[in-house]
């Protein structure tokens, strides 16, 4: 069932929805929590599509914000808030409220979105596109306990991990980082197989990827060993290489589904390790509502890397190099002391 109301207001969407869910015979409310979904038409569609997708795994209400900025000045001192309600199996297995806000009321959203969460349920707050620098303190991330964005869709993805650092709140989460869950999982294991101290590691994938710089900087906190970070044709990661004293611990996926693991002593064996789609990741990311302290130590780890000079995972790589370089110099430069100039002095 859908719905459209025009120059409506958070009252009447409200008594709308409960009008509807007994027009289809379902008066009582069986959802978990709110999402709210900050987008623009253009990018509407796919986001409500992931959003329902996922809702057969976590039903929910799932409140689109879509801001229609007016050209004119004359239009943008007006106000005008339009509803589209969708119930039943037209929103999956909750409800949809699409809401597209004009003119003055695109500054405040987040009073037309108050009276719309569920009473008493967390709020999650997803950006699929164009989320603000500080996602807490933007007046609709305020609302939510989970703020999801994807840097992977910024213009400059890797310059963006720096500002989701620095911006950092606890609750904030990045689809870049849940992308990197199997190859985190899968990793781990294979370190839990063998009692193997590595000594180096590498990340190969896009060059524009953020996940490969996430993973890296995930890898280097943890380990607390260099990490190269090299770039490849794609797609996504395609390569991880842990280098050991018996062999290197190889993970590697060229066609972005299926995976060989090499480990030393053992047979090369195959893995699943499928790209996913929006809608998995944004079911993982629902399913934890507390903050992610592994995203927060690995993001906040690039920081310093992504400010500096070196590429954001190559940097503990250098460090490492770093006391090996002033050798050379120290064991030459007492071949070209004073002694000479002493001598010639005698002379």
């Amino acid at each position: 069932m859908k719905i459209d109301l025009t120059e409506t207001n958070s009252s009447k969407i409200n008594a709308a929805l409960v009008k509807a869910r007994r027009d289809i015979g379902t008066p009582a409310i069986g959802m978990v929590l709110t999402l709210v979904i900050v987008t623009d038409e253009e990018n509407a569609y796919d986001a409500l599509k992931s959003a329902n997708d996922a809702s057969h795994e976590h039903p929910s209400r799932i409140v689109v914000v879509i801001k229609r900025v007016s050209r004119s000045p004359r239009s943008r001192q007006g106000a005008r808030l339009d509803a589209e309600i969708r119930v039943g199996a037209d929103s999956g297995t909750g409800e949809t409220v699409v809401l597209r806000l004009h003119g003055e009321l695109v500054d405040h959203a987040q009073s037309v979105v108050l009276p719309l969460l569920l009473p008493d349920a967390p709020v999650v707050v997803w950006w699929p596109d164009g989320a603000p620098a500080d996602l807490a303190g933007d007046p609709l991330g305020a609302l939510g306990q989970r703020r999801i964005t994807d840097t992977y869709s910024c213009e400059d993805p890797i310059g963006a991990l720096g500002a989701r650092a620095a911006a950092y709140s606890p609750g904030d989460t990045d689809l870049s980082w849940t992308r990197v869950t199997p190859w985190r999982s899968m990793l781990a294991a294979a370190l839990d197989q063998q009692v193997l101290s590595v000594a180096s590691a590498t990340v190969e994938g896009e060059s524009d990827n953020p996940s490969c710089e996430l993973l890296a900087m995930w890898l280097a906190d943890r380990l607390q060993v260099p990490v190269r970070r090299m770039p490849s044709g794609g797609p996504g990661l395609t390569a991880v290489r842990l280098e050991t004293k018996d062999g290197a611990i190889v993970l590697d996926r060229a066609d972005g589904a299926l995976a060989t693991l090499c480990m030393p002593g053992q047979p090369d064996r195959s893995v699943a390790l499928k790209r996913r789609d929006t809608a998995e990741l944004l079911a993982e990311e629902l399913r934890r509502l507390d903050p992610d302290n592994t995203y927060e130590a690995s993001l906040k780890f690039g920081v310093a890397k992504l400010d500096s000079s070196a590429p954001p995972a190559e940097a503990p790589a250098a460090e490492a190099e770093a006391p090996a370089k002033p050798e050379a110099p120290a064991k030459a430069e007492p071949k070209r002391t004073a002694k000479p100039t002493k001598k010639a002095a005698a002379k």
